[in-house]
């Protein structure tokens, strides 16, 4: 069964990849820059968005991710999908 899905849950998703990929690239540079401010700065502003934007998403479409890091709402919803992953 394919759930119908808003264009505003592809865009919050499509916004969750950007931020993500951006703090996959900051952490590769600091890894090798570890005395850059202004990449540190940048990195702290992008993990707060990161945050704000997942708790948006989990608030509307349920769970991000596994293992602890996104709660569950009742009856469990793990098994509920498309997950992020798959669209």
């Amino acid at each position: 069964m394919n759930k119908q899905l808003p264009p505003e849950y592809y865009s919050l998703l499509e916004n969750l990849q950007a931020v993500d990929f951006a703090l996959v690239e900051l952490t590769l540079y600091l890894d090798t820059h570890p005395q850059d401010y202004q990449a540190i700065q940048q990195f702290n502003e992008l993990a707060k968005e990161r945050k704000k934007l997942s708790k948006l998403y989990e608030s509307q479409y349920g769970p991000l991710l596994q293992y602890g890091h996104s709660y569950s709402g009742y009856p469990w919803n793990w098994d509920d999908t498309p997950w992020p992953w798959q669209v």
